[in-house]
């Protein structure tokens, strides 16, 4: 296999950012980052005009892509293709999400997550199922119709599913399922994440104590903040063992609650970025269906018929720019939140970062974060 120096004025590795370096890959794999003085004399030397390398990003939220939807067609073709089109866009891999559906449906996304993954389709890290086992209550976009409590012939299935997908995000409310539930899928490796939920701060405490690890679109869907009642939003920030996504568009939380819980949010867990993002990201597409209902675009949203919030209309990329125009993130912590802190929660630990080993999925962005060049696995895109 041919050595490749790729070399850039910086060099973002995932923690850290580095002048006068070069990122060497071989194959579809990092061999690490080295001064430029230090680059092998066998290795191919490709300099980048300007800018920066950063890795690839990592959401574990996309719902669809390139004017589908994997509620529509959950079969490994439409994977690769929401993959592919995320790609373009600078998130080299993703969790394929299939929100709330019949049991027949999310039985064929776990049988097409598990086949593109014996077959190493490019982007495709595993798969995130959004429901049914959440709060009608707080469901938003779900259709309330096909949300159900967690029967244990879901469960059998879900720990069937865990053992052929090794990154398998379940988003879930405490009002159906159980503790017991929980501990079994947590510790059959599944990331247990609680959302569209009433959940007060004592049942997410049981439901964190039973295994669960993350929260879904952190505000969006959830019991919020009050001075009695902590609620999902109050617990993740309190409750070092949760991690929770984020929505960075503008629309689905206000800069100044984005603001505060970051500073808020107590660690080791983490607050990281994911897109929510639906079929129309990377096409001309005005709406689209969910679930037989339709879905209008304008004005940066996707809103159901009643005004409701349906998904996002941004790709992980534009919201890393968000966080740092918007929220007075640093760049080398907004991408971070969207690459190896995401990927590091899944178990994904090849991906997000520039140390040995890695896949060698890369992005070459521009001062402003604008995107120049994509490499996936070592090829460039």
């Amino acid at each position: 296999m041919t050595l490749t120096a790729l070399i850039a004025p910086e060099i973002f590795d995932g923690q850290a950012t580095h002048q006068g370096a070069a990122l060497l890959i071989e194959g579809e794999r990092v061999i690490g980052v080295v001064d430029q003085a230090d680059v092998p004399g066998a290795a191919v030397r490709q300099v980048t005009a300007g800018g920066m390398l950063a890795p690839g990003l990592v959401d574990l939220q996309v719902n669809g892509g390139g004017g589908v939807m994997l509620n529509d067609d959950p079969t490994p073709g439409t994977m690769a293709h929401i993959a592919a089109a995320h790609a373009r866009l600078g998130t080299t891999s993703i969790l394929p999400t299939l929100i709330t559906d019949t049991p027949a449906h999310t039985a064929a996304a776990i049988d097409a997550a598990a086949q593109a993954l014996a077959r190493g389709v490019p982007g495709v890290a595993g798969l995130h199922l959004e429901g049914p086992h959440l709060s009608v209550a707080r469901k938003g976009a779900h259709d309330a119709t096909l949300i159900r409590p967690m029967s244990q012939a879901d469960l059998a299935g879900l720990l069937a599913a865990a053992a052929r997908i090794p990154a398998l995000l379940v988003t879930m409310a405490v009002e159906s399922v159980t503790p017991d539930q929980i501990s079994r899928l947590a510790g059959a490796g599944v990331l247990v994440s609680l959302g569209h939920t009433e959940a007060s701060y004592e049942q997410v405490q049981a439901a964190v104590q039973a295994g669960a690890r993350s929260a879904t679109h952190l505000f969006n869907a959830m019991s919020g903040l009050g001075n009695r009642e902590p609620g999902l939003v109050g617990a993740v920030l309190d409750m070092g063992g949760l991690s929770a996504g984020l929505i960075a568009d503008g629309y689905h939380v206000h800069p100044a609650a984005m603001c505060a819980a970051l500073r808020a949010k107590r660690g080791p867990g983490q607050i990281y970025l994911v897109s929510d993002a639906m079929a129309t990201i990377g096409s001309d597409l005005t709406g689209f269906t969910l679930n037989g209902r339709q879905v209008y675009r304008g004005g940066g949203r996707l809103t159901l018929a009643d005004g409701t919030l349906a998904g996002a209309d941004i790709d992980l990329l534009s919201a890393v720019r968000y966080a740092v125009a918007h929220l007075d993130m640093p760049r080398d912590e907004a991408l971070a939140r969207a690459g190896r802190i995401p990927a590091a929660l899944a178990g994904l630990t090849d991906r997000g970062h520039f140390g040995r080993g890695a896949r060698a999925d890369i992005l070459h962005l521009a001062d402003d974060l604008s995107l120049s060049a994509v490499w996936q696995g070592g090829q460039r895109l």
